[in-house]
Parts: C-alpha cells; sequence; structure tokens
C-alpha cells in the first residue's frame, strides 16, 4: 500500500516503516558520527523506549556506549490493513540495526504500569542481559492502572485554582485561536499525580533491587520539563507540575534506597521539543514554533538525539565522574533554552504573533516538518510513492 500521513487535530494516525526507519538510522549516524562514550552504561533498561526521548537515550545507550538495551514500551503492530504506530517501527528497526553490530537488544510492548511487564522485563533481564547499571524512566501517559489495587487513574492537564485561557496555535488551519480549560478538581490533582509522578518509577526500581538485578553504583534518571512562565499556568502550576514534584519526592526516596549498592536517581529537565505528548498542550506548541525559530537564528537548537547525547556525556559520564546540578539536585539540560537572551526573545515575539504573523514570527514550518517526521514522513531518501508493507514485525 501506499502509505500518506492522515493528520487528525494533534495527531498523525498513519505512520511510515521505511520513514520511521530511515529516521531511526538518521539518529544512529548522528551518534556514531561523534565520540563514544568510553564509561558509559553497559546494560540499560529504556521505560517509555519507543519515541521522543526515551527513543534517543536508547539509541545513545546502544551506539556510543555500546551498551544491550532492553526496551519497554506501549505500541501497536499493523492490523487490519492499518499501520502500525511509529513506536513500533521505530523499536524495530532499532533492534535491527543494534543486532547488526553485534548489541543484545529485546524489546517488551504492553503496559510498564502493569506487574505483568515488570515481571516478564525480569525475566528477560536474569536470562539475555547483564545487571542494569542504567534505568531511563520515559514514561507519558493517559492513564494509569494500580497493579496493587486495580483502580484505574486518569491524567489530566488542568491549571489549579482558576481557570485558565491563553492563546494557542491550531496547526491545521495555521491560525492563533484562545482555549479555555477549567480549573482542576482535586481529585484531577491526585489522579495526575498516580498516573505521571514517581510511584511507578519506584515500583520499577524496587522490583529490580529485590530480584538483585541492579549493578552497583547503577544510576536511574527520569525525565521532567519546566519551561518558561507563558506555559507555567497549565504546566508547571498545573496538574502535570503537581505530578513533576512527586516525580522529584521519588528520586530522594530511590535515591535512599539505592545507597547500599551505591546507586543514584536523578532527574533531568529537558528542553522543548515537538513530541506527541507535547503537541496536545495548549500553548506549548507555539511557545515551541517560537522557540525554535529563536533557537535556529541565535544557536543552542538540539533535538531529541542532540540532547541525550550531550546528557550522557555532559553530565551523566563526565570523565571526572560529576554530575552538574542546580539547588534542587536536578540536571539542567534546558539550559540553553532557559538562557535569557533566549527567554527575552521568546517574552518580546509572544504577544505578537497572530495569525496574520505566524510565518513571520514562528518557525511554524520547522515545526511541521518535525511533527510528520514523529511518524516517519518527511525523510529525506524514502520515496513515498513506493508500495510498502505496513506489516513489520521483531525478529
Amino acid at each position: 500500500m501506499i502509505i500518506r500521513p492522515k493528520v487528525r487535530g494533534f495527531v498523525c494516525v498513519t505512520a511510515h516503516p521505511k520513514g520511521c526507519e530511515a529516521n531511526v538510522k538518521e539518529q544512529i549516524d548522528y551518534v556514531k558520527d561523534h565520540p563514544s562514550i568510553d564509561d558509559g552504561p553497559k546494560n540499560v533498561l529504556v521505560i517509555g523506549a519507543s519515541t521522543g526521548y526515551g527513543l534517543a537515550s536508547r539509541i545513545v545507550s546502544a551506539f556510543a556506549c555500546q551498551a544491550n538495551t532492553l526496551g519497554i514500551f506501549f505500541e501497536r503492530s499493523s492490523d487490519r490493513g492499518r499501520t502500525a504506530t511509529p513506536g513500533w517501527y521505530n523499536s524495530v528497526a532499532l533492534e535491527k540495526a543494534a543486532k547488526a553490530e553485534g548489541l543484545y537488544a529485546s524489546s517488551i510492548s504492553g503496559d510498564a504500569f502493569s506487574q505483568e511487564i515488570k515481571d516478564r522485563a525480569i525475566e528477560r533481564i536474569r536470562e539475555g542481559m547483564g545487571k542494569i547499571d542504567l534505568v531511563v524512566y520515559s514514561l507519558a501517559a493517559p492513564r494509569r492502572t494500580d497493579p496493587k489495587t486495580g483502580e484505574t487513574y486518569r491524567s489530566t492537564l488542568k491549571p489549579i485554582g482558576s481557570d485558565y485561557s491563553n492563546k494557542y496555535l491550531d496547526t491545521d488551519k495555521k491560525t492563533i485561536q484562545e482555549a479555555t480549560l477549567e480549573a482542576a478538581t482535586d481529585e484531577d490533582i491526585q489522579n495526575t499525580i498516580k498516573v505521571m509522578g514517581g510511584e511507578d518509577w519506584e515500583l520499577w526500581i524496587q522490583a529490580l533491587k529485590e530480584e538483585g538485578l541492579l549493578a552497583e553504583g547503577c544510576k536511574t534518571v527520569a525525565y521532567d520539563y519546566i519551561g518558561p512562565q507563558v506555559t507555567w499556568p497549565i504546566y508547571k502550576d498545573g496538574t502535570i507540575g503537581r505530578a513533576k514534584i512527586d516525580l522529584r519526592r521519588a528520586k530522594d526516596a530511590i535515591s535512599g534506597s539505592l545507597e547500599s549498592i551505591g546507586g543514584q536517581a536523578l532527574i533531568s529537565v529537558n528542553k522543548a521539543v515537538v513530541t506527541q505528548a507535547s503537541s496536545a498542550i495548549p500553548g506549548v506548541n507555539l511557545y515551541i514554533t517560537i522557540l525554535f525559530r529563536i533557537m535556529k537564528e541565535l544557536g543552542g537548537h538540539e533535538g531529541c538525539i542532540d540532547q541525550m547525547l550531550r546528557l550522557f556525556k555532559d553530565r551523566l559520564y563526565r570523565s571526572d565522574g560529576s554530575i552538574p546540578t542546580d539547588d534542587l539536585g536536578l540536571i539542567r539540560m534546558d539550559d540553553w533554552e532557559m538562557e535569557a537572551k533566549i527567554q527575552d526573545a521568546v517574552t518580546d515575539t509572544w504577544p505578537r504573533v497572530n495569525t496574520e504573523t505566524v510565518d513571520e514570527l514562528t518557525d511554524f514550518e520547522g515545526y511541521q516538518e518535525e511533527f510528520l517526521r514523529l511518524f516517519g514522513f518527511g525523510i529525506k531518501g524514502v520515496d513515498y510513492e513506493e508500495e510498502v508493507d505496513p506489516v513489520v514485525e521483531f525478529e
């Protein structure tokens, strides 16, 4: 079949297998064009490994550190003529490339919140890998079923305290609109913490430690985002922000639990990039289009793979063994984004953006290109007029 992008709102419902493979290969080639990380991890578990920062973390682990990797994700294979999800195609491509270089690479698709998937991961690690020296926690999910109680919780993107209105970019029509979000209830807040907070991260580390599968001196890192003040009401100070506070609580608790084996839990605050999750947050997609234009002009623009290679090389596995953090103990990979010259330019631009000035003041075209790349479209060297089989399976 000939596969074309079909965009509905904030998501593309098709994905191109050869495009996704080419996108993964581009990221692998980028990593291989840089010096290897000799003191990096050798056995890596990535929870949330199929797209965005999780996928980039797995690529850097495998191709910069020559690490064995196990990826956990919830993706769908091709069925009844529908394409698979892009994360499925990405993961098949990564495994294929890693195995071609003699690296162990395995994947488990399923509900990472469940005990079943934790048990399967433990079995896979015990059978095919050594003790894990890095656990990357990069999950973003709309709901979670507590494995102990069976109760299902749903996360929300809402402000706290009062309703909130702000402008956003309607990417379908390329117009600036205004959205109003109602204030969260206490139940909304608690449910979001249950889904997007640190509880599941703790359960993963606890399970691995109890099974004796964490190496001496192991690290675990989870990902966070803070962003500029213009996004705080819906993000940092909203329900998601409360969940991220709980993630920081979990970081300290996990570090305490790992003291006996010299381990450490960390949180990396990453740069705003185009992901399936970020594109659905009102106001954030507009901010990203402005940010991209400014950072491309002033310097410092990074995508997921650039950011993760810098995280591993310049933070997690520095030659001197130190890990620079801020006053809250957070790794600030958003340091270039939050530079005064960048944020001052964003602040100056924001009120001037309207439907008539989108092309002038934002990088709408670059945003759209990055969005479609997530689904394997717009990749150089891919013939999109060619008939392709949407069914791609793991070897």
